[in-house]
């Protein structure tokens, strides 16, 4: 058997400070799901770069990253990574969407995106996952909690899923945590893939661009301190997932 290849198609331009000390949110993402053997390679749709269309059959699977554009704009990169999405749904391809990801595969598969109802969400958010679902069997296989916490950060959620798609996790604040397509298409609207010293960056990156106010920054902060994030199921759960244990 040959050796398996994955693709992160980022969907942010890297600061500095990323790029510094993670290696680009490539970087982040190949720490967390990487293992010795696989091939990972990035397309950075953001800016346009896309893998061309014999090139998709070579992938095991596709992750999709955050952004600070808007899932339900229609930028023509965004439009292209729909198309690409659809495509990939045909072929049954692995595709994790993580925050922006989550909300594009969501609108890709004909669901509706938008601004979220409560407004922004920043820091570790407790979600429950759903134990009532053909998902309380992917979450028992694998022994993870239905009960876990995650970093969050975000404006935007999915309002709508289509119906071919399942809603599998949900919090007090979003109603769509999850969804699962199949067994081939899984979107996560928290980040799994953080630290809290990459949110730390990313709130000050949101305050200087007046996305947030400062009273709201130092809040976040400070609660950021009180709590931590599950990574290692999350961690777990995403590899099961996008490597086919699941």
């Amino acid at each position: 058997m040959g050796e398996k290849r994955f693709a992160v198609l980022l969907c942010a331009e890297d600061s500095e400070y990323v790029k510094k000390k993670y290696g680009g949110y490539f970087g982040v993402f190949v720490r967390m799901l990487a293992a010795e053997g696989e091939k990972w390679d990035v397309y950075r749709v953001v800016e346009g770069e896309f893998p061309e269309e014999e090139e998709i059959g070579s992938y095991d699977g596709f992750v999709i990253t955050g952004s600070c554009s808007d899932a339900h704009s229609n930028d023509v990169w965004i439009c292209r990574l729909i198309a690409l999405l659809k495509k990939l749904d045909s072929l049954k391809k692995k595709v994790l969407g993580i925050c922006f990801g989550h909300q594009v595969l969501g609108r890709s598969l004909g669901g509706k995106t938008g601004r979220a109802n409560k407004g922004w969400d920043i820091g570790v958010r407790t979600i429950q996952l759903s134990s009532s679902s053909s998902s309380s069997k992917l979450f028992s296989s694998i022994k993870i909690p239905i009960a876990l916490s995650i970093i969050e950060c975000h404006r935007d959620e999915i309002r709508e899923l289509p119906a071919k798609a399942e809603v599998i996790a949900w919090s007090d604040k979003t109603g769509i945590e999850m969804f699962r397509c199949g067994d081939h298409m899984m979107g996560i609207q928290g980040h799994p893939e953080y630290t809290k010293d990459i949110l730390l960056h990313l709130i000050d990156r949101l305050l200087q661009r007046n996305f947030i106010m400062e009273s709201f920054a130092e809040e976040a902060k400070a609660k950021l301190e009180e709590l931590e994030p599950d990574s290692e199921p999350w961690k777990k759960l995403c590899i099961s997932f996008l490597k086919g244990r699941l």
